[in-house]
């Protein structure tokens, strides 16, 4: 999913820059109310845990890659606005220190992972609760899998999309189309089943931290207190 320097062209690349420095800077002010002194340090462990597994890189044929990107499981866990930021800073240190994905396609992968990936992610869960309505944290890892699994092929059409744009490497769009719907479905299935393991795992101990789950925890532990349904 990292975008290489040369895959777009300048004006393409300027663009997504643009949105990607308005995403963040609007992120930087709303981020304030996702976190408080318990949740800031998952913040840290999601953005840590989203870098080790976009390391893991593979490729997918027409001179791309694919690999897990985590937007759905950061958002689900610390809030769409912070997620976007921990995966800012994870692609920007894998850029400049790594070089993985280019220098100046970095405003690219922000849009792509930070910004559509997450929220792609975020509004899908959200969707899902509004039509399952949960009485329970119970089913949120199920919810936050699914979200994972639709956030990721997303991601990947909205690439293409841009190459449809601003194409400038020698690969023909149905090709370039194929090989990254095709592999990142299967990624997406994948990247869904650890988003619900790892959810899962946190709302086993502490739901009060999640915060896609907060709110149900908070209803439940009224609940126990009050001897009555919230």
């Amino acid at each position: 999913m990292h975008v290489p320097d040369g895959f777009l062209d300048a004006p393409t690349s300027l663009a997504t820059a643009a949105v990607a420095a308005g995403a963040v800077g609007l992120a930087l002010n709303r981020a304030r109310r996702e976190l408080d002194d318990r949740t800031a340090p998952l913040a840290g462990l999601v953005a840590v845990f989203v870098f080790a597994a976009q390391m893991l890189n593979f490729p997918v044929g027409a001179g791309t890659s694919g690999h897990l990107l985590g937007g759905a499981l950061a958002a689900v866990l610390v809030g769409p606005w912070t997620a976007t930021l921990c995966l800012t800073v994870v692609l920007a240190v894998q850029s400049l220190l790594f070089a993985d994905g280019g220098i100046t396609a970095l405003g690219t992968n922000v849009v792509l992972m930070a910004v559509v990936g997450v929220w792609t992610g975020w509004l899908v869960f959200v969707g899902l609760r509004r039509l399952v309505r949960p009485t329970g944290v119970g089913v949120v890892p199920a919810l936050a899998g699914v979200a994972a699994v639709v956030s990721v092929p997303v991601a990947a059409l909205t690439f293409t999309a841009l190459y449809a744009v601003g194409g400038h490497a020698p690969i023909p769009l149905a090709e370039l189309t194929a090989a990254m719907l095709g592999w990142h479905t299967l990624i997406g299935l994948g990247e869904g089943a650890i988003t619900c393991l790892a959810v899962g795992s946190i709302i086993a101990t502490r739901p009060d931290l999640v915060h896609g789950a907060r709110d149900l925890a908070a209803r439940h532990e009224l609940e126990i207190r009050t001897g009555a349904p919230a």
